[in-house]
């Protein structure tokens, strides 16, 4: 077996993000991240398989990283006595976005690459992956405070979904849009009270 040269793939990565930013993935050329790279489009292959494998090297990481970030928090929400959900159930939620703000904040051009240039990958759609975990704990949530279904308000799988979907799709704008991480952390809060105020017609917490 062929021994890979050390700093290679650092240089590949540092490259195929500049194109996939640029380009977009679909568009994006294993040949100009080789030629940028000072290497061959047969080292990128030995290294990362393919396009999505490279592609995948720079991104799942993050994903995972957040998803671990955020699946925690609803762990530890859901560890707290019952009697005292309701009471920190909005002030927990927002110090738990700003946890993941944070982590964005610190992966800024991996979430840019997610966001803006992840067309033609499995990566495409991750923010379903949040969108489910919070439909899940929503459930969780619904069963520790006892929630009952009226005939006008009946909670289903399908409006948890939607409503999860809006906040996080939302929450990404703040990458979509460039924003520093100052005006985020002020958007972000607002977003939370907002989303927090939906749930809070639904549920009607005291």
């Amino acid at each position: 077996m062929t021994k890979l040269v050390e700093g290679v793939s650092e240089k590949i990565i540092v490259c195929a993000k500049e194109e996939f930013l640029q380009k977009g993935y679909s568009d994006a050329s294993l040949r100009t991240i080789a030629a940028k790279a000072g290497t061959t489009t047969g080292s990128i292959y030995s290294r990362f398989k393919d396009k999505e494998g490279l592609f995948c090297a720079i991104v799942v990481p993050v994903v995972d990283g957040l998803v671990d970030i955020f699946t925690e928090t609803q762990k530890e929400f859901h560890a707290i006595d019952a009697e005292k959900q309701s009471e920190i159930v909005g002030q927990y939620s927002e110090d738990g976005m700003m946890n993941m703000i944070d982590y964005v904040y610190d992966h800024f051009e991996e979430f840019e690459l997610l966001l803006n240039a992840s067309y033609g990958t499995k990566y495409h759609d991750f923010v379903e992956q949040l969108v489910d975990i919070e439909t899940e704990y929503t459930y969780k949530f619904m069963e520790t405070i006892g929630f009952k279904e009226s005939d006008d308000q009946v909670v289903t799988e399908e409006i948890i979904h939607i409503m999860a979907r809006t906040l996080f799709e939302g929450m990404f704008e703040v990458v979509r849009h460039n924003m520093s991480k100052e005006k985020a952390v002020m958007y972000i809060s607002m977003l939370e009270k907002y989303h927090h105020a939906g749930w809070d017609t639904v549920f009607k917490f005291d």
